[in-house]
């Protein structure tokens, strides 16, 4: 029997990449990866190594979940090294839960090797605290795909002055949301900020408010894969960028 590796590849850039990642892929007969891991970090790979693609984007065809966890199982059961490979985190938003059970109902045991998920990521790369005494207190994940299409998230939960929130996969959702968020009481001048491939030097950025971001979108789209930052703490971007020097990614000044 072969081993399975669930790992992160991190929120993009090849050397975010923690030393046990790059230590399974290095030793992987077999990898199966996702959307979001760049040609950088396939560039790891050993030469030989099986290379399965099983990646999601909205509005493509993507690989059922129930066929990943097959594959990674017959893979496991030809006596195959094998590490699934997930951007980010793969306990963040990854359906780590369902290949785990895929694979324990196998009776094939998996290890984890975590990852930087992507809004550490991004936020790092801007200089921007997801935290601060004087902002924040509380930081919340949230995803913007529910199990269930007809499923939105409590508003009244969420809409909170004294939290950070960070959307993902929300990019097709950004009225929606801002328009839950200030139906729930926030107000419409309320910070928000976007940012799509976190760490990449093609990251790019929008800063707006909970009234202007969709007209904002609407005016100048934005890629995807995008996190939707929600909270005081986007005030604090500015400042960064006069005082930080940031090592992941170069942004041109800005206007």
């Amino acid at each position: 029997m072969g081993q399975v590796a669930l790992v992160g590849a991190g929120p993009g850039a090849a050397d975010l990449l923690t030393l046990r990642a790059l230590d399974r892929l290095q030793a992987a007969d077999a990898v199966v990866y996702d959307r979001l891991v760049g040609p950088e970090i396939l560039a790891r790979l050993p030469a030989g190594c099986e290379r399965y693609y099983v990646g999601k984007a909205c509005g493509e065809h993507s690989v059922p979940q129930a066929e990943i966890g097959e594959r990674l199982v017959a893979l496991a059961r030809a006596g195959k090294r094998v590490v699934r490979l997930k951007g980010g985190d793969p306990g963040v938003f990854g359906r780590m839960g369902e290949e785990l059970a895929a694979l324990g109902e196998a009776g094939i045991e998996a290890e984890i090797v975590p990852g930087i998920t992507a809004a550490s990521g991004a936020a790092a790369a801007l200089g921007l605290p997801l935290t601060d005494r004087a902002h924040a207190q509380t930081l919340r994940f949230v995803t913007a795909h529910q199990a269930r299409e007809d499923r939105l998230p409590d508003w009244s939960a969420l809409a909170r002055r004294d939290e950070t929130l960070v959307f993902y996969m929300g990019l097709n959702r950004v009225a929606t949301i801002c328009e839950g968020l200030t139906g729930a009481g926030l107000p419409a001048d309320w910070p928000v900020m976007l940012i799509a491939h976190a760490t990449l030097p093609t990251q790019q950025t929008r800063v707006g408010t909970l009234d202007t971001l969709p007209a904002l979108l609407e005016a100048a789209p934005m890629p995807s894969p995008c996190l939707i930052v929600v909270g005081s703490v986007v005030t604090l971007y500015r400042d960064a960028q006069k005082t930080t020097r940031h090592a992941l990614v170069d942004e041109a000044p800005a206007s």
